[in-house]
Formats: structure tokens, sequence, C-alpha cells
């Protein structure tokens, strides 16, 4: 499962709202992809349609969609939202990286 966090639940309301999706009937994708300086990166968008190949949940109001082969990687995860001096943005709270750049977005095993 991936978990949505109190405070990337509410950016996600407001971004999905903001984008003309409805967080009744919509997704948040999210996924891995090969690249980034450690190896692979986070991918976050919002989506009307699931495939068959998609794992998809629910927490803190947020739908999420995630494609199998991504799902492996990111089981466990944390999506977190944060707005502080240091930047803002989506986390990805990763229990199975090993390590990750210094920006965030990318990881590896």
């Amino acid at each position: 499962m991936i978990q949505v966090s109190e405070s990337a639940s509410k950016k996600i309301v407001e971004m999905m709202k903001d984008d003309g999706f409805d967080i009744s009937k919509d997704y948040v994708r999210v996924g891995v992809k090969s690249g980034g300086c450690s190896g692979l990166s986070y991918e976050l968008k919002f989506d009307k349609q699931i495939s068959e190949n998609d794992k998809v949940f629910e927490d803190n109001q947020v739908r999420i969609a995630v494609e199998k082969k991504s799902f492996l990687y990111l089981v466990g995860t944390t999506l977190e939202y944060s707005g502080g001096l240091n930047g803002k943005g989506f986390v990805f709270n990763n229990p199975n990286a090993s390590r990750t750049c210094g920006c965030g977005e990318s990881f590896s095993l």
C-alpha cells in the first residue's frame, strides 16, 4: 500500500481542483522510471483512467493508481508534502530506498 499524509492530501485536493480533476473519481498516478542521479526517479501526475496493470489504493481522500511494476519499488511508501523554507514539493518517504540523492527526487535500492 502507498499512504498519503494529511499535508499531501490537502495539497493534492487543491491541485486536482485547480487542474479540473474530480477528487472523488480521478486518480493520483505515482510511479518509478529509470533516471535521476541515483538511478530511479519518482513520477507523480493526475489521471482520469486506470488500466488492468494498475494497483489502486485510497488513503486520506486520495485515490492512488500505481503500475504493478512500479509498485514493487514503492510498497510501503508515504507521500508527503513539504512547504517549508527548504523548498516546496511532494516527498516520497520510501522505506525500500537504500540511497537517495540530495534533491530527494531519485533513489536506488
